[in-house]
């Protein structure tokens, strides 16, 4: 893993990178469960005025030698807590996703923890099984990235006494 990513606050300078990250037709195919138009600038900064204004919601910027590189959020569902992340496209494959996880959930007190993947989106199962998920169920629902609907994996983190991997 890179033990050079580091967690911070989300910041006004951040968004204009999230936001970029969105528009990649790849990443969003994967996500499957992205925004309904990633191009609407409105949305976006709507969606994070209020990610950033929900004390229950925990969002974070991933950065690598001072270079933001996506961003991890825990957000509540119901009674559940649930996370997701983002990366650059252009720094997958270098355990970036997986370290800023990890370092997500050493912060979270709460246990369980929730997620969702696509069913075929290996990448982000593998990452969700290097931080200690496992399955716990199967859903669907429509995933706006693929313009249907999708079949996904619901994923649980439970063991209080577990520590995901260290970067």
């Amino acid at each position: 893993m890179t033990a050079d990513l580091r967690l911070r606050p989300v910041r006004d300078a951040d968004l204009p990178y999230f936001f970029a990250n969105e528009q990649d037709a790849e990443a969003n195919w994967m996500a499957a469960f992205g925004p309904e138009d990633p191009a609407d600038r409105a949305r976006f900064d709507a969606h994070w005025r209020r990610v950033r204004a929900d004390e229950r919601i925990v969002a974070r910027t991933a950065v690598v030698d001072d270079e933001v590189v996506g961003h991890v959020v825990a957000f509540p569902v119901g009674e559940r807590t649930e996370v997701s992340y983002w990366i650059d496209p252009r720094r997958w494959g270098r355990g970036h996703a997986t370290a800023a996880l990890a370092a997500l959930l050493r912060e979270l007190p709460q246990r369980p923890v929730h997620a969702r993947a696509a069913k075929d989106n290996r990448a982000s199962l593998a990452v969700l099984r290097k931080c200690g998920f496992v399955v716990v169920g199967e859903d669907r629902g429509y995933a706006h990235g693929r313009g249907a609907e999708v079949e996904e994996w619901v994923l649980e983190f439970a063991d209080a006494d577990a520590r995901p991997p260290v970067g």
